[in-house]
């Protein structure tokens, strides 16, 4: 499971004293933690102690990387090149957990597939789409990139 890969590897970095591979780890830890609670509080059922599935860990670490990509940019047009290093080492470092992205030409395929598979025909049709390309590929891809794709596609 890949929360148990985050806290060994993180247990390995406090033995070496990784300051930054610690504090990035940590902060991974207490996200997933702090949805768990959420999830806890928010469900009437109070024996649903679950803890987060990979995919909605992969998620939430699509959400850092993405708001630490916007950082670096911040910082870089600020000529903060210290603070930029940071996050970008942080992107880093989170990337180790993220399975392998899928290249420009398998993800122009697998929209293909699954426009194919919906009967999808016009851009009413997109919605549908992003939401089984995010069921099957959440984190594996830029749905940013995919969804223009998809648009381009489906107005054609």
């Amino acid at each position: 499971m890949l929360l148990d890969s985050i806290k060994k590897d993180l247990k390995i970095a406090m033995k070496a004293k990784e300051t930054l591979k610690i504090s990035t780890l940590r902060m991974i830890t207490s996200s997933i933690k702090n949805i768990e609670i959420n999830n806890r509080t928010s469900s009437k059922d109070e024996s649903s102690s679950e803890s987060l599935s990979d995919n909605e860990i992969i998620q939430l670490l699509s959400k850092m990387i993405k708001q630490r990509k916007e950082s670096a940019e911040i910082y870089k047009e600020s000529d903060r090149a210290d603070l930029e290093k940071k996050e970008n080492d942080e992107i880093e470092i989170i990337e180790q957990y993220m399975p392998s992205q899928i290249n420009d030409d398998e993800i122009d395929k697998l929209i293909n597939e699954i426009i194919d598979e919906t009967g999808s025909s016009n851009i009413k049709d997109m919605g549908r789409v992003m939401t089984i390309l995010k069921e099957k590929y959440s984190g594996q891809m830029d749905f940013g990139k995919a969804s223009l794709i998809v648009k381009e596609k489906l107005n054609s």
